[in-house]
């Protein structure tokens, strides 16, 4: 069955059969005014070949024009015109809509508007690479360019509940970046921060700040959906909606909190067999239960299913590739196509601060240290805050531990333990680092909130579980067992 956009571009194929549509005027038919990246085209156009595919030659019926676009070459087909949109303003769509405006150039240099333009594009373009946003194209947004303007009249306009909007002052080699993200509807600010860099290449500089802004932008917007879908009645949650409801669960790690996630994410895929980051949230839920709750076989086979169906379903969505490379890694032990899967996240969004911070928990259980630590300290650039940034904290504190930098150990465990207090290995970590330290009676009491939060801990099955290193294995085990921890 096609969905909305499918049958767009169907109709604007057969419009003009026989001859190419470039791939523009099919994102237009397809997405209006949405900034969206090639591979969403591609795989709408793969949809369509499924579906013609039950007609005999059917799949061969829309030709690939390399470069070019594609054509209809079946058979003639009449189609009925449509009536002209309504001039009314657009309405809000389902999921959460971002128009990005011009930045302002506060530059002494009018020459610097390229600058501040080309930044805009990258930050459109990034965050048109996360699939659970709908973003308007440039060419829409431009037009408020040199105009003072009211965000909320942009939102009634445009159709968006989200405005990002921006400056940027660049003195010599010293650049700094403002941007702040305003809920349409209320007037609020989402979320704001500034940037501060030099550099001598400026383009480089552009690339890494139009990161940076899109890496935190994509939680801070997803809390704030988060936040509006609580308001709605349970009983009319969609599959989005019940993914959304999930999430806090889900990112906490702990066996009662994911239980109750599964509840939500179960309904979703009922409504929605295909939803990849369903099954990718799922798969973590099922990996928290098969480590924390008893090294279940059950638990680990369903991690590795809902984590290849995220894999099959979730081709352009970049946190259910993450999230199922995670469990593929974690549960089944398969590093080398857990990080085929992190790496396709990475290439789908550069700016994706999960896909960092899970590598940089794999790379910590596998041994290699310095490099967890690169992607940690990635990860966490591009998004401080994140929900998950006690796992890139945990990485920091066990890569530390086995290189003997007991200090930098302890001083990460203490910032996971801060981020999220609730969580056991975050306990580990800093039982591990106190006891490594000395600090005995301190290791102690770490242990203790360790068996608090998880009563079945043993050590020896959380390495076993996680496939850790055999030298981390050393070092951790020795000091958790001098701290009082079961093996």
């Amino acid at each position: 069955m096609l969905g909305r956009r499918g049958v767009a571009l169907l109709r604007r194929l057969l419009e003009t059969a026989g001859v190419p549509v470039p791939k523009d005027a099919l994102v237009e038919a397809g997405w209006g005014g949405l900034a969206v990246a090639d591979n969403n085209l591609t795989v709408q156009i793969a949809a369509l070949r499924r579906v013609l595919a039950s007609t005999t030659d059917g799949e061969s019926w829309i030709e690939t024009l390399p470069r070019r676009g594609y054509r209809y070459v079946g058979p003639a087909v009449v189609v009925r015109d449509v009536s002209a949109r309504a001039a009314s303003a657009p309405t809000l769509p389902e999921k959460p809509s971002v128009a990005v405006l011009p930045f302002s150039n506060l530059s002494d240099e009018p020459g610097q508007e390229y600058f501040c333009d080309g930044m805009v594009d990258d930050i459109i373009t990034g965050l048109a690479r996360i699939n659970w946003l709908f973003v308007i194209a440039r060419n829409s947004t431009f037009t408020y360019k040199g105009r003072a303007v009211d965000v909320k009249q942009v939102g009634r306009e445009l159709g968006v509940r989200f405005v990002l909007e921006g400056s940027v002052r660049k003195v010599g080699r010293h650049v700094r970046v403002t941007g702040q993200m305003i809920d349409t509807s209320t007037g609020a600010h989402v979320w704001a921060a500034h940037y501060d860099r030099s550099s001598d290449d400026i383009f480089a500089l552009q690339d890494e700040m139009a990161n940076a802004v899109v890496g935190a932008i994509a939680p801070s917007l997803r809390k704030a959906e988060i936040d509006r879908v609580k308001r709605k009645r349970p009983d009319s949650l969609d599959a989005y909606d019940l993914v959304l409801r999930a999430q806090l669960d889900v990112d906490s790690g702990m066996p009662e909190q994911v239980t109750r996630a599964l509840t939500l994410l179960e309904r979703a895929i009922d409504l929605d067999p295909s939803y990849a980051l369903a099954h990718g949230n799922a798969a973590m839920c099922h990996h928290c239960l098969f480590l924390r709750t008893g090294l279940q076989e059950v638990n680990r086979v369903a991690s590795i299913r809902h984590a290849r169906a995220a894999m099959l379903h979730g081709q352009d969505d970049a946190a259910a590739l993450t999230l199922a490379g995670f469990s593929i890694g974690m549960d089944g032990h398969d590093r080398i196509a857990a990080f085929t899967a992190l790496e396709a996240a990475l290439d789908i969004s550069p700016s994706s601060a999960l896909t960092y911070i899970l590598g940089s928990v794999m790379l910590g259980w596998g041994g290699e240290a310095e490099r967890a630590i690169e992607w940690s300290e990635r990860g966490m650039r591009l998004s401080p805050f994140d929900s998950w940034a006690f796992a890139a904290f945990d990485a920091q504190a066990m890569s530390h531990l086995l290189r003997g930098r007991y200090d930098e150990a302890c001083h990460a465990a203490y910032k996971s333990v801060q981020a999220n207090p609730a969580h056991s290995i975050t306990y580990v970590q800093l039982t591990a680092a106190l006891a490594k330290l000395g600090r005995s009676d301190e290791a102690r009491a770490a242990a203790a909130r360790v068996l608090e939060l998880q009563p079945a801990f043993r050590y020896s099955r959380q390495f076993a579980g996680v496939n850790c290193a055999p030298a981390l294995a050393e070092i951790m085990g020795e000091a958790l067992r001098g701290a009082g921890l079961p093996e």
